[in-house]
C-alpha cells in the first residue's frame, strides 16, 4: 500500500542540487518507504532524538542522508531534508558505523 508523499521546500531545493545518480538513489529509498517496506540494514535507518524527535533519518550513502517522517494516521510520507551530515545537523557529524 502506497502513501501520499509530501516534501518540504528545503527538501525540494536540496534534492535539485544532487547529482542525477544520487537523485535516483534517493527516489529508490523514497519508493520503498512510501510502500511500507523496511529498509535494509545498510541504510542505517533510525529515529532521531531531541528537536528532531518526530523524524527518522537514513543513509542513502555515507554522507547523503534523508530525514523523513511517516504519518500512519493519514498514510503520508513527509520528506523533510536531504543532504550531508553538516547540511542536516549544522556540522554535527553522526556517522553510522557499518558492521
Amino acid at each position: 500500500m502506497s502513501c501520499k508523499i509530501t516534501t518540504s521546500k528545503r527538501y525540494r531545493a536540496r534534492f535539485k542540487k544532487q547529482t542525477s545518480k544520487d537523485q535516483d538513489l534517493i527516489d529508490t529509498v523514497v519508493f520503498k518507504l512510501a510502500n511500507g517496506e523496511t529498509l535494509e540494514e545498510k541504510f542505517c535507518d533510525r529515529a532521531l532524538k531531541g528537536r528532531y524527535s518526530q523524524f527518522r533519518e537514513c543513509h542513502i550513502k555515507p554522507d547523503l542522508l534523508l530525514m523523513y517522517r511517516i504519518n500512519d494516521d493519514v498514510l503520508e510520507l513527509y520528506l523533510m531534508q536531504v543532504g550531508s551530515h553538516s547540511d542536516l545537523f549544522g556540522g554535527i557529524s553522526q556517522i553510522c558505523s557499518q558492521v
